[in-house]
């Protein structure tokens, strides 16, 4: 018999002998209509823990991670209003299924089995994953979360009060909303967990609303690895404005009246807390974990015996609210109710082909993204003496700026975030301005935390703000990485569209800095990005085309919801001349706002039909100065700017190859892993043509003189199109 067959034989038999656990009696707020409710809540997620055990042992189900031990979360749910958003941990059916009962036309059981069935009638993942989540309830899906979570938790709460000045187009919480967050106690030991409460703190430290409700279940152990008695408590009882509340999540009663305070606390002074819950951990981590490996067979039992639906039926006893019989009763109901809905939920479908899949990896268009764009007057305002120097050719990093300036006019919804880029402007001066043009609200500095950036815009996004957030370098970006693989790209897959969060992620990255800062301040590896289902690459060469092109990357999270990364080679921000010290050939005058570079659009320097140059950013510059002297050489060659490196624009690419003999790439990321393998193998299988890709060597990028040498230089390019020329020198 395994364990979750023990606990279910132990309820039914102490029960029916009223041989109940020791503990306080019942007292609070909790009356007994919603007591009783709270215990059928309880009761439906043990039935839903038993069935999908036997669902994977009749191989009709697909999760194991169960929820029992953590009812308590129910009188959680029930101190919340229904419009507040809910990030929940993995553990918390009791929550969701309480929300359930506060919003009418649920049905929680039926989509929950087909949650389990993985079937594609599943109202939120549509069969894509066994999630908690729901539009109707306001909780957004969450898979096996450790602790990636917290970060849009801070941002949605900052969200609440920025929209009440800045009022977005369109919002999903209300003024006196506040955000819950849960996770386990060994989650919170992850440094995205205590990154995310300290942000939270820090925040209001500084006296600015950040409602959030920090919800930590501490059945003790993660996995098999026991969290210290006394820890959860020492490490969070005392931060700076953080409030610490603390509740037996055995106990309803204690729980929905500690809850509570908790909640209006956070409600009322728009502040931080921590709810620490006590739970136990029933069955183990998943159905394949037998806690006997690792635990002694004394606290297995001991920890069953402290059972909270046990708990449940004493106290609503003691309380007259219903007697055990009629508990028993509710329990045996519930199971066979559970079981009749398994029989049909098995029979639903399931994904099949892979077009099903990934259906929902692209998010729906909106139906109606208006804009509420400037006026002349509002315009000139911003922008001051800055209209006349739109008169004269200008560097990148003033095209990108002015195109913000813009972008942001138009759009009240988009709001900047990161790292200086407020009173200092950005470490290279592209945010100038804006903190003066728009505020401190729309143009916030952060603490110098990327997953905390990340998860800011990533939680504003739920609430209708369009985030444009900064990454200062790209070798930055790979310690938060996981917020935008994990959290950002997946939300409209588990949720079928649902959820969406889009927003612009701009990172100033590649290489070619000149005696600067070594590999972390010029990093040439932006495989990370590539790799990421959904996500949108976008990465300009010149000042026109990146104002361009940062317009069409705006259009593509505003209208088609899109998470978009903008990758801004910072070598060319100041770049100014071409061929020759002071030709001023790089330089770009900005474009009427009206234009952009559409999304899969190349552009083509040149007609040469001996040899293309496939290259982007900083390999552009290099390769239209290869353009001139092969021209001197009597080598016609074309050069192409990608614009788009994931996905990458294969119709404009090939077309753009057109008749051209030979195809050379020129590709400033490592030879591994690089961008080249993937246009080489485009190139290759949709062409005749030869083709040969010159790329940067597999190594980190020094400091001081040698800047630039394991990447392509002009000489190498020129040496690598004459190869495939035929006119080696």
């Amino acid at each position: 018999m395994d364990r979750a067959q023990i606990v279910h034989e132990n309820f039914l038999r102490r029960v029916a002998e009223g041989d109940l656990p020791q503990g306080a009696g019942p007292s609070g707020p909790l009356q007994a209509d919603l007591a009783v409710q709270l215990y059928r809540s309880g009761c439906l997620t043990r039935a839903l823990d038993i069935v999908s055990r036997k669902m994977q042992a009749a191989g009709e189900g697909f999760y194991t991670i169960g929820s029992s031990g953590h009812e308590g979360m129910a009188a959680v749910a029930a101190a919340l209003h229904p419009t507040d958003m809910a990030f929940l941990h993995y553990r918390d059916a009791a929550f969701q299924i309480e929300r359930a009962n506060q919003v009418p036309g649920q049905s929680i059981a039926w989509d929950m089995l087909l949650s389990f069935t993985c079937s594609s009638d599943d109202p939120i993942s549509g069969g894509r994953h066994k999630v908690l989540g729901s539009k109707a309830l306001n909780i957004p899906p969450q898979t096996s979360t450790i602790a990636s979570h917290l970060p849009k938790a801070v941002g949605a709460a900052y969200s609440v009060g920025l929209a009440k000045r800045v009022m977005p187009e369109h919002r999903a919480l209300p003024d006196d909303a506040i955000v819950m967050c849960s996770f386990g106690d060994a989650s919170a030991n992850h440094s995205t967990a205590q990154g995310a409460i300290n942000t939270s703190c820090w925040t209001a430290y500084q006296k600015v609303p950040m409602p959030v409700l920090w919800v930590c279940e501490d059945n003790g152990i993660g996995i098999s690895t026991k969290t210290p008695n006394g820890w959860i408590a020492a490490n969070f009882a005392h931060k700076p404005d953080l409030a610490y509340f603390a509740c037996d999540g055995l106990d309803i009663y204690d729980s929905f009246r500690v809850a509570r305070e908790a909640a209006e606390y956070v409600r009322k002074r728009r502040k931080p807390a921590f709810l620490h819950i006590r739970t136990v951990r029933l069955y183990g981590h998943a159905g394949a974990d037998v806690q006997t490996t690792y635990m002694p067979k004394a606290q297995v039992e001991a920890d069953e015996a402290n059972d909270p639906l046990l708990h449940t039926v004493r106290l609503l006893g003691e309380a007259g609210a219903l007697d055990p019989a009629e508990a028993l009763a509710i329990y045996r109901q519930t199971l066979e109710r559970v079981e009749r809905i398994r029989n049909e939920a098995v029979t639903r479908p399931r994904l099949k082909a892979a077009s099903e899949v990934m259906a929902s990896l692209i998010p729906p268009k909106r139906s109606n993204a208006p804009s509420n764009g400037p006026s002349t007057d509002a315009r000139a305002a911003a922008f001051g003496s800055d209209l006349k120097a739109m008169e004269s050719p200008q560097i990148m990093s003033r095209c990108i700026n002015w195109a913000l300036t813009d972008l942001m006019l138009e759009h009240r919804e988009i709001a900047l975030m990161g790292e200086d880029i407020c009173a200092k402007g950005g470490v290279y001066g592209v945010t100038q301005k804006l903190g003066q043009r728009f505020g401190r609200a729309r143009v916030i500095d952060t603490l110098l935390d990327e997953q905390s950036i990340l998860g800011l815009a990533i939680g504003m996004a739920h609430n209708g703000f369009v985030p444009v957030p900064e990454i200062q370098f790209l070798a930055y970006l790979h310690n938060a990485e996981d917020q935008l693989r994990g959290e950002a790209a997946t939300l409209p897959f588990f949720s079928g569209g649902q959820f969406t969060n889009p927003m612009v992620v701009r990172i100033a990255g590649l290489g070619y800095q000149k005696g600067f800062g070594g590999h972390f301040h010029n990093d040439n590896s932006f495989a990370v990005l590539r790799d990421i289902p959904g996500l949108i690459l976008c990465c300009p060469s010149n000042g026109a085309d990146a104002a361009k092109l940062l317009r069409e990357c705006v259009r593509l999270a505003r209208e088609e919801q899109r998470l978009v990364v903008f990758l801004e080679p910072i070598a060319l921000y100041p770049m100014r001349d071409l061929h020759e010290p002071g030709d001023g050939l790089w330089l770009r005058e900005y474009p009427d706002p009206s234009e952009r570079i559409g999304f899969g659009d190349v552009s083509r320097h040149g007609d040469g039909i001996d040899l293309a140059i496939v290259s982007y950013a900083n390999g552009m510059h290099l390769s239209l100065q290869a353009q001139k002297r092969l021209a001197e050489e009597g080598i016609a060659a074309r050069v192409i700017d990608l614009h788009w490196l994931n996905p990458l624009p294969e119709a404009a690419l090939l077309d753009a190859v057109g008749d051209a003999a030979r195809v050379l790439v020129v590709d400033e990321t490592r030879r591994t892993g690089g961008l080249a393998e993937a246009l080489v193998t485009l190139l290759t299988e949709r062409t005749d043509k030869p083709v040969a890709r010159h790329t940067a060597e597999d190594s980190f990028i020094p400091t001081g003189p040698a800047y630039a040498a394991t990447m392509p230089g002009i000489d190498s390019i020129l040496a690598a199109a004459r190869d495939l020329a035929g006119e080696a020198a």
